[in-house]
C-alpha cells in the first residue's frame, strides 16, 4: 500500500513505524504536520491508501479525514481519550496500559478502533522510557495489524476487533498542581512518580538555589548515599555526583540528573545536567563518588559488573547517559573507564550502553549552552566534544587483547552508532532503530573514525556502496535492515528485556569459546595490518579537517540546525529524503 505518515516531528515512534512499514513491503512517505494546506498538498501529490498519524499535537482537519482512512495512534487502551494518556497512566501507577489505532473522526479519539495492543507497565519506568519501548512496540504491532485488515474503499475496519470494556476516560492535561513537588509533604516515592510522569516533557516545575527550573531524570538515593551526605531539610540540595544533585526528601532523598533553568531573555531554555546548569552552586557541595563496580542500586551514570568463571570472565560496562547524549565530561569518564578496565582479567567486554539509548553522539544541548557562556562558543564546545568522542572510540579500537561487544538496548544515532561499530560485534533487539549518519544536522561530516569502521563492515567490494547508502540515504534503519547490511551482527530478541537475557548467555558462551584465543589473535593481526596500511591518526585528522570547517567555517548550517533542534523550532518544511512524494513531484516537473 501507499502510506503517508503525518507527524508533528519525526520522533522515535514515527521512525520505528517508518522502518517497520517499509520492511512489510509498503511504500511510505512522511509529511510533517506544518499546516492544513501542506497536508492537503501531500495527499494530492502522494495519493496514499491510508494516512497514519503516530504523533500529532492537534486534530486532523475534516478536509483530510473525510477523504480517506486516517489512522491515529493513541497511547492508551480503547475507550481512553485525551492528550495526556501516558502521563496519567504513570502517575496513577496503572499495572497495565495499551495503544489503540483508531480512525479519525469529528470527535477527538472517539472513532472506530482498527486495532489495539495491551502491555504491562514497567514498575518505576518514566513516561519517556515507556514511550520508547512498550508504547513503540505496541503501536508498531497494532498498526501492522490494522493494515492487515484494511479493505480498500471501506470506511472502517473489517471486521471490528474484540475490545476490552470501554472505560471512556478523558485524559485532560495534568493540572499544574500535579506537576509540582511539595518537598515538605511528598515522600520519596511521590517525588519520583511526579517526575516520572513528566519526564521527557514537560518536566516538573520547581526551584533550585532560588531559581525556577523544570526537573527531569530522577533516581532514588540509597541509605549509604544519604548517610554520607550532609544533613538538610526536604528539598535541599546537599551533594553532587556526576551530572546529578542529591536532594533530601522528608523520608530519604533523590538524585536529580537534569534540569531546564528558566532562561534569560536572550538565551534558549536548555535541558542540561543539574551540576552544569548550576555549576557554581554545585561546586560548593561535597562530591559523593562511587566505584565503577558496586551494588547496582547505588546510582551513577556508569556501572560495571563481571560474570562467568575464572578464565572466562565477561565484563559489562553500562553508560546510561540521559537521552543518549555524550558531553565532553561524559566522554572523558567513559574513556577513563575503558582504560581502567584494561586491567581487568576479562575475555569479553560488553558495552551495554543505556536502557533507553545506546548513544547519540555529541551533546547538542551542552554545545548550545556554550554559545551563551562568556568566553566560550558553540564552535569551541563542539570541537572539544568531538575530540573527546574520538578519544572514546580510539580507546575501544585499541582494546585488542579481548573481544568487545556493543549491546544496543535502545536506539543509536550519529556518533553513537560509530562507537558501537568500533566494537568487534554489535548485538541488538528487533525494536532498535539506528541513524548512522550525520548530514541531517546541517550537513555535518562526522568523525568518530567512521571512515575506518563503516567500510570495514561492508561485504567484499561493497564498501563504497555501503557508505553511499548509509551517509546519503539519511533514513532511520531498523535493526534487521542494519543486520542485513553488516552494521549489526546479531538481532537476539524482539525487545530490550529479551535482549538482556539472551546477551548474558551469548556473551558468557563467547568468553568460554574454544577458539577465542585464535579470534583475539586474528583481531590483533588485522589491527596491525590496518595500521600499517593507514594509521588511525590519519583517519582522525582527515575527518577533523572537515569537522573544523563545519564548526568554524563560513557555512552556518550546522549551527542553525543544532539551534533549531535543541530549541524545538517549528518545522518550516519536511526534508526531501523523508517526503518522497515531493521528491518525485520535483523530478516529474523538472524542466
Amino acid at each position: 500500500m501507499r502510506l503517508l505518515l503525518l507527524a508533528h516531528a519525526f520522533n522515535g515512534l514515527t521512525q520505528a513505524l517508518h522502518g517497520a512499514l517499509r520492511e512489510a513491503g509498503h511504500t511510505v512517505s512522511v509529511e510533517l504536520d506544518i499546516s492544513d494546506a501542506v497536508t492537503a498538498e501531500a495527499l494530492a501529490l502522494f495519493e496514499p491508501d491510508v494516512l497514519i498519524a503516530p504523533f500529532l499535537k492537534r486534530r486532523l482537519p475534516e478536509s483530510v479525514w473525510s477523504t480517506r482512512p486516517c489512522l491515529v495512534v493513541h497511547p492508551g487502551p480503547p475507550g481512553d481519550r485525551g492528550p495526556a494518556a501516558l502521563d496519567w497512566a504513570v502517575w496513577r501507577a496503572e499495572p497495565h496500559w495499551g495503544v489503540t489505532v483508531l480512525q479519525a473522526t469529528a470527535e477527538f479519539d472517539a472513532g472506530p478502533v482498527w486495532a489495539w495492543r495491551a502491555f504491562a507497565m514497567r514498575p518505576g519506568a518514566t513516561k519517556a522510557s515507556l514511550y520508547r519501548h512498550e508504547v513503540t512496540r505496541a503501536a508498531t504491532e497494532a498498526v501492522l495489524d490494522a493494515l492487515q485488515r484494511f479493505v480498500p474503499g471501506a470506511g472502517g475496519p473489517q471486521p471490528a476487533p474484540a475490545l476490552p470494556a470501554q472505560r471512556g476516560r478523558w485524559q485532560a492535561p495534568m493540572p499544574a498542581a500535579l506537576r509540582r513537588i511539595d518537598w515538605q509533604a511528598d515522600d520519596t516515592a511521590t517525588v519520583l512518580r511526579r517526575i516520572a510522569a513528566a519526564d521527557g516533557h514537560p518536566g516538573v516545575a520547581d526551584a533550585l538555589f532560588g531559581q525556577d527550573c523544570q526537573l527531569f531524570d530522577a533516581h532514588p538515593a540509597t541509605p549509604a548515599a544519604l548517610a554520607a551526605a550532609p544533613p538538610g531539610r526536604p528539598g535541599d540540595p546537599v551533594a553532587r555526583r556526576g551530572p546529578a544533585l542529591l536532594r533530601r526528601t522528608r523520608d530519604g532523598g533523590v538524585w536529580i540528573g537534569h534540569v531546564c533553568r528558566a532562561p534569560a531573555a536572550d538565551a534558549p531554555a536548555l535541558k542540561l545536567a543539574a551540576t552544569g546548569a548550576f555549576a557554581d552552586e554545585a561546586a560548593a557541595l561535597p562530591e559523593l563518588p562511587v566505584p565503577l563496580q558496586r551494588d547496582a542500586a547505588e546510582w551513577d551514570e556508569l556501572h560495571y559488573d563481571e560474570t562467568g568463571p575464572a578464565g572466562a570472565r565477561t565484563g559489562w560496562l553500562q553508560f546510561d547517559f540521559h537521552n543518549g547524549a555524550m558531553s565532553t565530561r561524559q566522554c572523558v569518564r567513559l574513556r577513563d573507564a575503558l582504560r581502567d578496565l584494561r586491567r581487568r582479567d576479562t575475555r569479553v567486554l560488553v558495552l551495554a550502553g543505556g536502557a533507553d539509548f545506546f548513544a547519540n553522539g555529541i551533546h547538542l544541548h551542552d554545545i548550545e549552552a556554550a554559545a551563551h557562556r562568556p568566553g566560550d562558543s558553540a564552535a569551541e564546545a563542539s570541537w572539544r566534544n568531538i575530540q573527546a568522542m574520538n578519544d572514546v572510540v580510539l580507546e575501544l579500537l585499541m582494546l585488542t587483547d579481548r573481544l568487545t561487544v556493543a549491546l544496543l538496548q535502545g536506539n543509536a544515532g550519529a556518533g553513537g552508532c560509530y562507537l558501537a561499530f568500533a566494537a568487534d560485534e554489535v548485538w541488538a533487539h528487533g525494536g532498535v532503530v539506528m541513524n548512522p549518519h550525520y548530514r541531517n544536522m546541517g550537513n555535518l561530516h562526522g568523525s568518530e573514525y567512521w571512515t575506518y569502521t563503516l567500510p570495514r563492515r561492508a561485504a567484499p567490494g561493497q564498501a563504497d556502496a555501503l557508505v553511499r547508502r548509509v551517509m546519503h540515504g539519511r533514513l532511520p534503519m531498523p535493526a534487521r535492515e542494519a543486520c542485513s547490511l553488516g552494521l549489526v551482527d546479531r538481532v537476539l530478541a524482539g525487545d530490550a528485556a529479551g535482549l538482556r537475557e539472551a546477551a548474558r548467555a551469548e556473551a558468557e558462551a563467547l568468553a568460554a569459546a574454544h577458539d577465542l584465543d585464535e579470534r583475539v589473535a586474528a583481531k590483533q593481526q588485522r589491527r596491525t595490518q590496518d595500521e600499517a596500511r593507514r594509521p588511525l591518526a590519519a583517519y582522525r585528522d582527515d575527518e577533523l579537517r572537515h569537522m573544523h570547517r563545519n564548526f568554524h567555517g563560513f557555512d552556518p548550517s550546522y549551527h542553525v540546525a543544532r539551534h533549531h533542534f535543541v530549541t524545538r523550532k517549528p518545522h518550516a518544511r519536511t526534508p526531501r529524503h523523508l517526503a518522497v512524494h515531493r521528491e518525485r513531484s520535483r523530478r516529474v516537473n523538472r524542466p
